[in-house]
């Protein structure tokens, strides 16, 4: 197996346990507006995108009109009950993360975060959670920081670019969407990895063609330890 220097992990699902709240969110602020979308559609459609895009893929693959205009007032929307609810949200990493970044960490392997929340969101995140660059990651990408989202490889090529890893081909993406598999995959990763704690099932997951799914993070470890 090839030797593996940099980690890609997405946040909410992978890392990040909170119970989909993002997702509810975006369910709760396009609903508002006379729609009736269930969460299964909006996880379906909007999983891992940037925010405001995730909007407009769910408006389009409901068949609605008007898709930016309503868009862009939902959006707003979303912004203010996300605040609201992450004011008050317990956040947690899931069971075995916390143990697989410190096992990372005393190798070489170098640990990034990215995430289709904006910078505000994520740093949010990972306050309640107290998580520190430096001590469980190295870097943090978000949907702020590129032009173009998942499931363009941007971020992953960025995190690259800023922790000196050259060759995609010693990357290894890992998330809890489909569309984590193919930012992956267009990045050129060596392994790409879903994982079922968040967004998607396993049979979503492998229609992707991942090269594993895990029911847990943690069965990460032996997989890079070789």
């Amino acid at each position: 197996m090839q030797k593996i220097e940099l980690v890609v992990f997405d946040m909410a699902g992978t890392v990040v346990n909170e119970n989909n709240v993002v997702y509810k969110t975006l369910q709760k602020a396009i609903n508002r507006y006379g729609y009736e979308i269930d969460l299964d559609f909006v996880l379906e459609h909007g999983a891992g995108k940037e925010k405001h895009q995730a909007i407009k893929d769910i408006l389009v693959a409901a068949d609605f009109d008007e898709i930016d205009e309503r868009s862009e007032v939902i959006f707003e929307v979303f912004k203010k009950f996300l605040k609201e609810t992450y004011d008050s949200l317990e956040v947690t990493s899931f069971e075995g993360v916390e143990e697989l970044l410190s096992e990372i960490w005393d190798t070489d392997i170098k640990i990034a975060l990215n995430t289709g929340y904006n910078e505000e969101t994520a740093k949010k995140l990972l306050l309640k959670m107290d998580w520190k660059k430096g001590l469980h990651y190295d870097v943090l990408i978000t949907a702020d920081d590129v032009e173009n989202g998942r499931p363009h490889p941007d971020m992953i090529l960025m995190a690259m670019t800023k922790l000196g890893v050259t060759d995609p081909f010693k990357v290894l993406k890992v998330g809890d969407s489909i569309i984590d598999i193919e930012e992956g995959k267009n990045a050129n990763c060596g392994l790409t990895v879903g994982v079922t704690t968040g967004a998607h099932t396993r049979e979503q997951l492998l229609s992707a063609n991942p090269d594993h799914v895990f029911d847990s993070l943690y069965q990460l470890w032996p997989l890079l330890k070789g």
